[in-house]
């Protein structure tokens, strides 16, 4: 089996494994018992916020470990607004995208249909790119949070998170990026970004799942969403995973490191594979930016297509027959029913969007592989494309 994929998860990387096997035996502790298996433990904890803080470039105390991109996001959208709101009653509105994860919208929309916030949501362009100037137009005197996603996760679209967080900052409104699928791929540092928050999870760039951090901005007010026992500074109570954290934290140090020539090469795949299917099958759309006149704006080893008339899980399943495995666009909404909200806020018909098709590539991907997957989807494609006439 070929794994075309990597947007949904990664393996688990060996050295993120052994990095984490002595938290789960020898050094289990908990990092906050106040004897020596738990300073042990809290000084690999603390080890490890370092280390995520440097690849982000804050400080170490701006880090709070979550168990994903899911709880970072519900922790930096209904926390931050609500913070925000407690310190200034008067704001009650809520800024975000159409294409965010679940993970953000259904924060936002949580937020407005549970606490009394009004809840904006901009739309995109037909390649997936928001408008700094509508944002610009959408946050108001009464703006708690802005939150807009880093880099799409069903088609790649790159945004321009640094011009969008400025808009933001000049109205004194804390702005929240979704970084889970643009962390390995991009730059990640927050002052370069500008953002008052940002979100990652360790499954994406080969840590385990249920591993994940929040970058918050000191001074950035914030509604805990759990209760307990006050652990990250009162942020995020339970428990310290801490062979998790520490599993976390060598996987972005591995990707920060890595990443030019990682990228390097997955750009190289990735064109191969989208110049070669828009060749070999005349019906493909390409969805998201097109990286042959936009390349920085769309992820390194993401190419996204529809095929206009042809169902597309009926293509997922003859291509995973041929060894291929690809997705329909966002594992979280596998199996559904609906077109992808995604391709709908970029204008595509529900029957076109339906037809969508993701490659996520690995770096170790050879041309010659590339080459084998046109020509399996040429084939998959012409064979349950309806007849002429």
């Amino acid at each position: 089996m070929l794994y075309l994929d990597h947007a949904a998860t990664t393996p688990v990387r060996r050295e993120v494994l052994e990095a984490m096997w002595p938290y789960l035996t020898g050094t289990y502790g908990n990092a906050s018992s106040h004897h020596e298996a738990g300073r042990r433990a809290l000084a690999g904890l603390d080890a490890a916020r370092a280390t995520v803080a440097e690849v982000l470039g804050c400080r170490p105390a701006e880090v709070v470990f979550t168990s994903g991109g899911t709880e970072s996001d519900n922790l930096a959208v209904k926390g931050i607004a609500l913070g925000r709101r407690d310190r200034d009653p008067g704001r009650t509105h809520v800024v975000t995208s159409a294409i965010e994860h679940s993970a953000v919208l259904g924060s936002a929309r949580d937020l407005a249909r549970w606490d009394g916030f009004e809840l904006t949501e901009l739309g995109v362009s037909s390649e997936g790119l928001a408008d700094p100037a509508e944002l610009a137009g959408a946050v108001r005197a009464d703006t708690a949070v802005v939150s807009v996603m880093h880099a799409n996760n069903e088609t790649g679209a790159v945004q321009a998170i640094a011009e969008l967080a400025a808009v933001a900052r000049a109205r004194q409104v804390p702005f929240h990026t979704d970084a889970v699928q643009a962390a390995g791929s991009l730059e990640l540092d927050v002052h370069a970004l500008d953002v008052a928050a940002l979100s990652v999870a360790g499954h994406k760039i080969g840590a385990p799942k249920g591993t994940g951090a929040l970058y918050l901005r000191r001074g950035t007010p914030l509604r805990p969403l759990l209760s307990g026992g006050g652990h990250e500074r009162g942020r995020r109570s339970g428990t310290s995973d801490v062979a998790g954290a520490v599993g976390l934290a060598v996987a972005l140090r591995l990707a920060a490191e890595e990443r030019p020539a990682k990228a390097a090469r997955l750009c190289a795949v990735r064109d191969r594979l989208i110049a070669g299917i828009l060749a070999a099958v005349p019906s493909a759309v390409l969805t998201g930016p097109d990286p042959r006149r936009h390349p920085a704006a769309r992820l390194p080893g993401h190419a996204s297509f529809c095929f206009p008339g042809v169902n597309g899980e009926s293509v997922l399943v003859d291509l995973e027959a041929r060894g291929l495995l690809v997705s329909s666009g966002s594992a979280c909404a596998a199996g559904g029913t609906e077109p992808s909200h995604v391709l709908t806020a970029m204008g595509y018909p529900p029957e076109v969007a339906t037809t969508a098709v993701r490659f996520t590539l690995g770096a170790d991907l050879a041309p010659e592989q590339v080459d084998a997957v046109v020509a399996a989807t040429r084939d998959v494609v012409e064979r349950l494309s309806p007849a002429p006439g």
